[in-house]
């Protein structure tokens, strides 16, 4: 039985005043949920004041990104073991934003995943098409490439670890959102393209969320669907309310 896991991606938002409180008020309301994993990837410069507000609660901190080399000269950039010496469980990879915005592509992506696996730090790696490919009648197509390309080489026994996003990039931040439906059968294809890759038991234990405008109101009927393990959440996770609203909704 695969765990709900409900993530929430605060982006380029909140002050340190505003990350602490809003921490704090996660870690109250959250307290005594144990149905589901719950994990926060506040920005980077604040993952230590959130982590430590989050001490001792039933919510796990992640970062929204990392580089895949070891300390060195890469100005700017952050190294995996830094997050976890931070007290990060989970790194979001690969998501639309880097992809499209940063122009990151999956064999960077690649890279970070290996780097993360290697620290112990659990990836959640973002796959997703845009608008016109979904018109386009692609999205699978474009889900199979961007997943072969940053899974290359992962073990099976590594794959098993990792978690998987599938954000229709037309969805996010848009307030558009997939049906139930239409997001079950994307999610069905990922989980029968990792059988094809890895075999049935693997696919049987990865996680796949789906992001993409998640709120109370659309989580239960979302995250009731069979392969949908959970969402990664953008700005509902700027509010405590909104944010425990999609908790409470499929706990």
């Amino acid at each position: 039985m695969r765990r709900l896991l409900i993530a929430g991606n605060w982006k380029m938002n909140m002050k340190l005043d505003s990350a602490k409180a809003l921490a704090s008020g996660l870690k109250e309301a959250a307290a005594g949920i144990t149905e589901v994993d719950i994990a926060v990837c506040p920005p980077s410069v604040y993952i230590a004041p959130v982590a430590e507000a989050l001490a001792g609660s039933n919510i796990a901190c992640g970062a929204q990104n990392a580089y895949f080399e070891k300390a060195g000269a890469f100005t700017g950039e952050v190294e995996m073991a830094m997050l976890t010496d931070l007290g990060c469980k989970y790194v979001i990879l690969g998501h639309s934003e880097r992809r499209h915005i940063m122009g990151e592509s999956s064999e960077l992506v690649n890279l970070k995943v290996h780097a993360a696996l290697k620290a112990g730090l659990i990836p959640i790696v973002c796959v997703g098409e845009l608008l016109k490919e979904r018109e386009a009648g692609v999205t699978d197509l474009v889900n199979r490439r961007q997943f072969d390309g940053s899974f290359s080489g992962v073990s099976a026994e590594d794959m098993k670890k990792c978690v998987i996003a599938y954000e229709p990039v037309w969805a996010i931040g848009t307030g558009k959102v997939a049906t139930p439906d239409q997001a079950q059968e994307v999610h069905a294809n990922l989980r029968a393209l990792i059988a094809e890759r890895y075999g049935k038991e693997v696919a049987d234990v990865v996680r796949i969320q789906y992001g993409g405008s998640v709120k109370a109101e659309n989580a239960k009927d979302l995250l009731g669907q069979s392969d949908i393990d959970g969402a990664l959440v953008g700005g509902a996770s700027l509010k405590v309310d909104a944010f425990m609203g999609i908790i409470n909704a499929v706990k």
